[in-house]
């Protein structure tokens, strides 16, 4: 069951999953945004913790990119050709400071320490 899951979201091996890749791609680079953009700190404190840890220039261009996807879609329109051009939506800048956090909340976990933040979802 595992390799079958394995194969249905790899879009190297399934073309469906390279199709939704595809169509991703070019939804995001419409509005100039990135994967990493559209998680919630406020659904996850994980992801909180990890934005925290991050060096303040990638947050606040993350904010930026938010903030330009926003205006553009209050005024229903999209980025310019040439600047949709330039967009790199599967660029990753916050999945390894994730699995960071995410290793070592299991490490106290297994260790029988405090968690360092409250894991309540307001």
């Amino acid at each position: 069951m595992g390799s079958f899951v394995k194969w249905l979201v790899d879009p190297k091996r399934n073309f469906l999953a390279a199709l939704h890749k595809k169509t991703l791609d070019k939804r995001l680079r419409k509005y100039g945004l990135r994967w990493d953009d559209l998680y919630d700190p406020k659904e996850d404190l994980d992801i909180k913790e990890a934005l925290n840890r991050l060096p303040r220039e990638i947050v606040d261009a993350r904010n930026q990119r938010l903030k330009r996807a926003m205006d553009l879609s209050m005024k229903h329109e999209y980025l310019p050709p040439d600047l949709q051009a330039m967009q790199t939506p599967f660029r990753s800048y916050l999945q390894d400071m994730l699995a960071l956090v995410k290793r070592e909340r299991a490490e106290r976990e297994a260790l029988g320490a405090l968690p360092l933040y409250q894991r309540t979802i307001p």
